[in-house]
């Protein structure tokens, strides 16, 4: 395996953080380069810890996504930011997300105070920058500067590709000496299954409205496979009959959609052909329930 000028093969974890819909998950796959973490542009849609692995000769960075730290309003909020803590406590390299978008707000301001304690290096990822002008930008990086004393500043675009690869090259840098943690044909250590539910739920997310996002759930009940066709029953959960009528669509129109839409991205992680049949079910108040979140996977 080859090495770095120096020599030295570094290996370790670094996860994204950052207010919801700051960018992270779409950061997370630009750097793996395939799709491993669900993206929307709804707030609060990543829910799982997925890991994906870049590979490198002289490195392999580890990738932690984690769900945005926000304020919790239910049991579900609550284990949220636990896992979000809990990540945070044991990873390499943190990189904070701002979206150059935005103007620096009390969020990223309690962000960059609570990572502050924690033994990671911390570096500050300005992401977005192709939604905004260089003046903005300039203006987004001083104010960013001045909440902490970051390992390093970099303004990316994980949607252009700008600056990616050099955000690649700054995390490296900060990871500690180590033997590669993964074999080479590792993308991600999540469970197919959970991937799978994550797809079905980020078309399900797709063109809903606003009060849905928390209240859809995926479970997959059963995967098998028959010859180069793999047969998947999954399970939606909202929480309301309401919910239900909304995600079902339309003479079953929308859920229709949902699945096509979810069945191409199963295929391509798969690469096999798919059977897809999905059923909606109504789970009263499930994000408040500490037996449904169990079951639900939380």
């Amino acid at each position: 395996m080859e090495r770095r000028d120096d020599g030295v093969y570094r290996a370790g974890f670094a996860c994204f953080v950052g207010r919801p819909n700051a960018g992270k998950s779409t950061l997370t796959n630009a750097i793996v380069g395939q799709k491993i973490a669900i993206t929307s542009n709804k707030p609060q849609t990543t829910r799982h810890v997925i890991r994906g692995i870049l590979h490198r000769p002289d490195s392999q960075l580890v990738l932690v996504d984690t769900p945005g730290l926000h304020r919790p309003r239910t049991l579900l909020g609550e284990r949220l930011n636990d896992l979000v803590r809990e990540v945070w406590s044991e990873v390499d390299v943190i990189g904070v997300c701002f979206p150059a978008d935005e103007p620096v707000g009390r969020g990223d301001r309690f962000i960059s105070a609570e990572v502050g304690e924690l033994k990671a290096k911390i570096i500050a990822v300005v992401t977005k920058v192709d939604l905004v002008d260089p003046a903005t930008l300039a203006e987004r990086l001083l104010q960013v500067s001045e909440l902490y004393d970051f390992a390093e500043i970099i303004p990316v675009s994980a949607v252009s590709g700008h600056q990616v690869e050099n955000l690649t090259d700054a995390m490296v840098r900060l990871m500690p000496e180590s033997p590669q943690l993964y074999p080479d044909d590792v993308l991600t250590d999540e469970p197919e299954q959970v991937l799978i539910g994550e797809l079905i739920r980020e078309a399900a997310l797709e063109g809903v409205r606003d009060e849905l996002p928390h209240s859809i759930a995926v479970l997959v009940e059963e995967m098998m496979v028959e010859g180069n066709l793999t047969k998947i029953f999954a399970d939606l959960y909202v929480e309301r009959d309401s919910q239900k009528s909304i995600v079902i669509g339309t003479r079953g129109a929308r859920l229709k959609e949902v699945g096509s839409r979810a069945r191409g991205e199963i295929e391509q992680l798969l690469g096999t052909k798919v059977y897809l049949d999905l059923h909606v079910r109504v789970a009263k108040e499930w994000q408040r329930d500490p037996k449904q979140l169990r079951k639900l996977g939380f």
